[in-house]
């Protein structure tokens, strides 16, 4: 065949749209065990950061397996599902249903001798979605710790949701008010409350107000969906609402 033909252009263009496709069909089948499984071990990781266990992938596996003693699956009357893996739930899908249909997850892990009680969060931002996940200490009021990500925020803003710094400032700030009510901690701009960690209350982030009440908005809507729980435990001794 003429090599200067269209024919042989033309032919030869399928072939080579034809091997480019093969290749990258086979990469992604060949790679997707192991992002699936990177994915999971990140989201333990992410899990145990919460009450303050900073672990590599390698030991992620191993340290959740010990210091996370029960996953619960709840539906909104703070009852386990029976036959539903807590760790297997996705929470995107579930908040597209209606909110007496979905399920909760909840991680009790236990550390250093104390217990602790940790739920999934998501929410909106300014341009996506934001998630993460918050543990409270075994009162089910004080937060022991916090951590969130996003898909698409301002980099040098709303993206700062992410830094250990705005984190940090969720530390023992407690989720109900003084008459019971489950209020979260709401992020505020121009916060002049210091280092008062009763008052819900923490600083926003400069420049990403829409962002910060996501945060707010995403804490307060998701924990009170595990009020019914905690009722239920009768060694929790926070007065709730």
């Amino acid at each position: 065949m003429n090599k200067n033909s269209n024919a042989y252009t033309f032919i030869f263009a399928i072939a080579m749209v034809v091997v480019v496709a093969v290749t990258l069909s086979f990469t992604a089948t060949t790679l997707s065990p192991l992002q699936k499984e990177n994915v999971r071990k990140e989201k333990m990781q992410n899990i145990l950061s919460t009450i303050g266990i900073d672990v590599d992938r390698d030991s992620a596996e191993e340290l959740f397996n010990k210091h996370i003693t029960q996953q619960l699956a709840l539906n909104h009357e703070g009852e386990e599902k029976e036959g539903v893996v807590a760790f297997d739930v996705n929470l995107a899908k579930e908040l597209s249903k209606p909110e007496d249909e979905q399920t909760y997850p909840l991680y009790i892990a236990n550390y250093e001798g104390s217990e602790f009680y940790i739920a999934p969060l998501r929410g909106n931002g300014l341009w996506d979605a934001i998630w993460g996940y918050i543990a409270l200490k075994d009162d089910a009021n004080t937060v022991k710790g916090v951590v969130f990500d996003h898909k698409g925020e301002t980099a040098g803003l709303g993206a700062e949701i992410t830094t250990d710094w705005f984190q940090q400032r969720f530390t023992d700030e407690k989720i109900f008010n003084n008459d019971g009510d489950l209020v979260g901690v709401n992020v505020v701009k121009g916060y002049s409350g210091g280092n008062d960690k009763d008052d819900n209350k923490v600083d926003s982030i400069s420049g990403a107000t829409i962002t910060s009440d996501g945060v707010s908005e995403m804490i307060e809507k998701r924990l009170k969906n595990y009020l019914p729980y905690f009722k239920k435990r009768q060694e929790i001794k926070v007065v709730t609402r």
